[in-house]
């Protein structure tokens, strides 16, 4: 099939992935056909198939890019010193980076159980890693005394479920500021963990 007049892939190929963001996290990963993908990209629906084999690697690929960039954007984030220092730095990162991507955020809570094994497995792994980051913190803050946290892998999901379920009610411009959000946030997180 010839490519369109005016079609690049590497303009393509990122108007697929944010249209299949959307659509995916507007009505459900099941719900959206590839044809609905191609129409909002203006492309033949044959067309995806130069992009992806299929949707479940296109719902894949979405994931692993989101995770993959969590975690790249955690390294790259001044952490502090000491463990208080560190949880402080992990709060406002996670509800700061996420606030801008709240469909990816939804995609990864709520399609993850559209993936076949091997696709979950990888995802899966990727949030361990995630995870293991929050949990060290954690960890080594018990270890100083500064944190009480009985079961640190309990601890660990429920803080990042708290700080994930900030997407699905912030909206830019309302009450509360960004900077706001975080400084309640960190003071539940940090009585939650007794510091």
């Amino acid at each position: 099939m010839a490519r369109k007049t005016g079609s690049h892939s590497e303009i393509t190929g990122p108007r697929i992935r944010a249209a299949a963001r959307t659509l995916f996290a507007r009505h459900g990963f099941a719900a959206v056909s590839m044809r609905q993908i191609a129409a909002a990209v203006g492309v033949q629906a044959g067309a995806l198939y130069l992009y992806t084999p299929d949707k479940e690697t296109l719902l894949f690929d979405l994931l692993k890019e989101h995770m993959d960039e969590l975690i790249a954007a955690w390294e790259t984030e001044p952490g502090g010193t000491g463990p208080l220092a560190r949880l402080e730095a992990f709060v406002r990162f996670h509800i700061r980076h996420n606030l801008d991507r709240p469909e990816a955020v939804f995609l990864s809570y709520m399609e993850l159980r559209n993936l076949g094994p091997a696709n979950f497995a990888a995802i899966e792994g990727l949030r361990r890693d995630y995870e293991t980051r929050l949990e060290t913190i954690l960890r080594e803050g018990v270890a100083a005394g500064l944190f009480a946290a009985p079961d640190s892998k309990i601890a660990t999901l429920a803080i990042i479920a708290m700080l994930t379920g900030v997407t699905t009610w912030y909206r830019e411009g309302g009450r509360l500021s960004r900077d706001r959000v975080g400084d309640i946030y960190w003071d539940m997180v940090r009585k939650a963990v007794a510091a």
